[in-house]
């Protein structure tokens, strides 16, 4: 049987090899974020990026907003009894809406990017899953897509993540 020492040996070593797994991987990360952060395409590229993920909320956002349903799909299909049922909320129907107009507008203007990008997460979070769990056709590619596009422009932000994240994953 060991005894305590041992077993708090044992602990202290696993605890410092993951900690210095970790710091490797973020000295990593910076020294990589570094190098595409000074790339003028990969600056053109993060435009593009925050561009086209604005385009993508503004029709559905503005449907949800004036108050209009968001598809003409019968409620004997599923996915249209989904979105009956969610335009039957009524306020909340216009306050998803509300919420992708102002993320849309603010992942374009450059002081509010890293606001917007943490708010557009959960907003595509959510919506990646509903079309997956609804059997969407061809829809989970592209929303996957906003999903991985949305993580990149977190990385673009990454000296901002890295002096959030200790408040976000802080024990």
């Amino acid at each position: 049987m060991k005894s305590a020492f041992y077993i708090f040996s044992d602990v202290t070593k696993a605890v410092s090899i993951r900690y210095n797994v970790n710091q490797h991987i973020m000295t990593y990360l910076e020294e990589f974020h570094k190098k595409i952060y000074a790339i003028r395409l990969f600056k053109l590229f993060t435009w593009g990026v925050r561009i086209l993920l604005a385009i993508a909320f503004l029709p559905s956002g503005y449907t949800k907003l004036v108050g209009n349903r968001f598809t003409l799909l019968d409620i004997d299909n599923p996915v249209g009894f989904f979105f009956e049922a969610m335009y039957r909320t009524g306020w909340y129907w216009n306050f998803l809406g509300f919420m992708q107009l102002l993320v849309a507008l603010l992942i374009l203007i450059p002081k509010t990017t890293f606001a917007a990008t943490l708010l557009y997460l959960p907003i595509i979070i959510n919506i990646f899953f509903i079309t997956i769990s609804m059997d969407f056709k061809g829809t989970p590619i592209i929303t996957g897509l906003m999903l991985v596009a949305n993580l990149y422009l977190l990385f673009w932000q990454y000296p901002k993540m890295k002096r959030i994240s200790p408040i976000l994953f802080e024990k």
